[in-house]
């Protein structure tokens, strides 16, 4: 039988009113689906866990008592089991959330929050590699377009990129809806592998760069818009 937990990452008003604002999937989607998901935590008894992510009152960004800080009203107002501070973009870097987890024998986590690819990604490689069972919801996180010295990526883009690579080994990736058809049966979601993901592109078909996503990776992704 798993026994899961859902842990919500830095669901925080930086990511809407602040200097990180989400862009893709669009903020209101992926906040309603943080909130269906724990409701529905909530009403199968599933834990949930809050990570809130704390900087130095000189960070131009999470500076704790900021209100970029604070949690965001979709999950402030919402119940959940514990609340647990990080200062790194892996929730159990720096906090109890392994020893919490282990104490009540989770065996399975599923991750909804910010960022895909930030502190989403980093926290499902963590949980991998503590031998746990990982779920990330791909329309229950979102990010924002990047750019920096190296170059520059579209949010969309970046969002389906990390999904497609978590989906091969790290994590099994799915919508609000797989998942919450999965409680009633207590299964887990049906994760993907390197092997098979690799064996998928024939050889020496690898663009260096691709935007195109295959209509099953937006539904994936919580996107049915095809643009």
């Amino acid at each position: 039988m798993v026994r899961r937990a859902v842990v919500v990452i830095d669901v925080q008003q930086e990511y809407e009113t602040g200097a990180m604002r989400i862009s893709y999937p669009p903020l209101a989607g992926s906040l309603a689906a943080i909130g269906r998901v724990m409701d529905a935590a909530h009403e199968h008894r599933i834990p949930v866990v809050v990570v809130q992510q704390d900087a130095p009152a000189t960070s131009p960004i999470f500076a704790v008592g900021s209100p970029g800080w604070r949690l965001h009203p979709e999950v402030a107002d919402r119940h959940r089991d514990v609340l647990f501070h990080k200062r790194l973009p892996g929730a159990f870097t720096g906090t109890e959330l392994e020893a919490w987890l282990r104490d009540r024998g989770i065996d399975t986590v599923t991750l909804v929050g910010y960022m895909t690819q930030h502190c989403v990604g980093t926290t499902a490689r963590q949980a991998s590699h503590l031998g746990l069972a990982v779920e990330v919801l791909a329309d229950a996180t979102g990010t924002l377009d990047y750019r920096n010295e190296v170059g520059a990526v579209d949010a969309r883009s970046l969002h389906h990129g990390v999904l497609t690579v978590l989906h091969a080994g790290f994590a099994a990736v799915a919508t609000t809806d797989d998942w919450l058809a999965a409680l009633p049966a207590k299964r887990r979601l049906p994760a993907g592998s390197l092997a098979t993901t690799a064996a998928v592109a024939p050889r020496g078909a690898h663009p260096a760069v691709s935007t195109t996503t295959t209509t099953a990776a937006m539904v994936a992704a919580g996107d049915t818009t095809g643009g």
